[in-house]
């Protein structure tokens, strides 16, 4: 079976909010943890694979593959949830 990009897109939100529900529940053993080291790591694993499938559901849309409410909705979701967690890494301090 092969996967559309729009779902790929799907998966990439998932994973990403997979790693932020991780990421909350062992927050309490990753407190000596330095700022900078923090920024590196939520940038890499929950704003790059969310901007991924973000551009993975505009290209699902651009070559017309499959149900363009399922790209749409990898769009939507992947950009809100990677643009709020660059606010975070680029606002916090």
């Amino acid at each position: 079976m092969k996967r559309n990009l729009a779902s790929v897109s799907l998966i990439l939100f998932g994973l990403s909010v997979t790693v932020l529900l991780l990421w909350t529940l062992f927050e309490s053993a990753l407190v000596g943890m330095s700022t900078v080291t923090e920024r590196i790591v939520t940038l890499s694993l929950l704003v790059l694979p969310a901007g991924f499938g973000a551009v993975l559901g505009v290209i699902s849309l651009w070559h017309k593959e499959g149900q363009a409410w399922l790209g749409i909705t990898g769009i939507i979701l992947n950009t809100l949830f990677a643009v709020f967690h660059l606010m975070v890494v680029l606002f916090a301090g």
